[in-house]
């Protein structure tokens, strides 16, 4: 059935995925690559990559990938329908957690769970920053770059990010005119 109607199959593959990118949806860029790419064949890995660029540059949250996503699918209403499907399911879910979380605020299992997710969802987070750079093929200076404007970002958190990147954009100019 999803073959057939191309809408159907936005649904199918963004609703799972919101409800796996509760507190961010860069958790689940790897796994939108594979569906969109892989799976799907709606994209090749180079037009995913530029849609991810226009998504990052454009206003609003990055998530904001998959109405690009949509809207090469099936025009507008691909948009309408892949956002609807990324946003609509994770934010019911949302509201009934967060109505029955604040019940048992200052439980002691409570602060425990909520300590004990944070490393998660920082691994997720890394794991779509990793996809990225393969999908880019991004070598090892990437990764050092990255990891060094991460540094500076933990070490000086009012530091400007916009100054690391332009310095990170700086230097691998140079690194490419030179080699």
């Amino acid at each position: 059935m999803a073959e057939s109607n191309p809408l159907w199959a936005l649904v199918t593959v963004f609703a799972p995925l919101s409800l796996a990118s509760v507190g961010g949806g860069t958790a689940t860029l790897p796994a939108m690559q594979h569906q969109a790419v892989d799976v799907q064949h709606w994209l090749t890995a180079r037009e995913f990559v530029d849609l991810f660029a226009v998504a990052r540059l454009a206003p609003g949250p990055g998530s904001m990938l998959v109405t690009l996503i949509g809207w090469k699918v099936f025009g507008w209403s691909g948009a309408l329908i892949a956002t609807l499907a990324m946003f609509v399911p994770s934010s019911l879910l949302c509201y009934a957690v967060t109505r029955a979380w604040t019940q048992y605020k200052g439980k002691m299992w409570h602060t425990a769970l909520e300590q004990g997710l944070a490393p998660i969802g920082t691994g997720l987070l890394a794991a779509g920053v990793l996809a990225m750079f393969q999908l880019m093929g991004m070598g090892w200076p990437a990764l050092l770059v990255a990891a060094a404007v991460a540094a500076v970002m933990m070490w000086r958190p009012r530091f400007q990010p916009l100054i690391a990147l332009l310095c990170a954009g700086a230097l691998f100019a140079c690194g490419s005119v030179i080699f």
